[in-house]
């Protein structure tokens, strides 16, 4: 149990800690998040025209539109531009809550991961490195890829970028701290 214990808590700190290089300091995901001289009058007229907070796709048809009228619009917009818009009445800002809940998700995900691996049975560290690699591709292709293929995303690389090496970081921390001999973990 300590054993696991302590390979949750490093594991999710490593992944943690690339989440942030990975959104701070090497910016990987600045494509996604532009800056616009226009930012205040786009702000203004969102405010004014959406209603309601909420995630809004344009164009789009309102509740209740056929298909077949669905399906016209979409056809009739062919070549236009589009946007997808993430709105929020109110800017909250709380880093260090914000900070702290990913870092406990991320404990959690590396102790889910540890139980799995716990159930291989001649596990050793190139299947446990394997394994977080495939759990780093497997989020990838099962969140930002797919999301990715009906909305693309400026900054899809940076994901993937992000699986590859966050997991394969895991995956090493992992492979050593799970497998070492009995006489090593003393």
């Amino acid at each position: 149990m300590k054993k696991t214990l302590i390979a949750a808590i490093v594991g999710g700190i490593v992944l943690f800690m690339w989440q942030f290089l990975s959104w701070t300091a090497l910016n990987l995901h600045s494509a996604s998040q532009q800056y616009s001289p226009n930012q205040d009058s786009i702000m203004q007229m969102l405010k004014t025209n959406l209603d309601k907070e909420g995630g809004y796709y344009m164009p789009s048809a309102p509740a209740g539109t056929s298909f077949e009228d669905m399906e016209k619009l979409a056809m009739a917009n062919v070549g236009k531009p589009w946007a997808s818009v993430q709105y929020h009445a109110s800017l909250e800002y709380n880093m260090g809550m914000n900070m702290t809940r990913g870092l406990i998700a991320n404990i959690f995900i590396i102790w889910l991961l540890c139980w799995i691996l716990a159930k291989i049975s001649n596990n050793n560290f190139t299947t446990t490195f394997t394994a977080s690699l495939f759990v780093g591709l497997i989020v990838y292709l099962n969140s930002s890829y797919t999301g990715h293929i009906w909305y693309p995303m400026f900054d899809i690389r940076a994901y993937l970028i992000d699986a590859v090496v966050s997991w394969g970081l895991v995956g090493i921390w992992l492979g050593w701290w799970m497998n070492r001999s009995p006489k090593q973990s003393n």
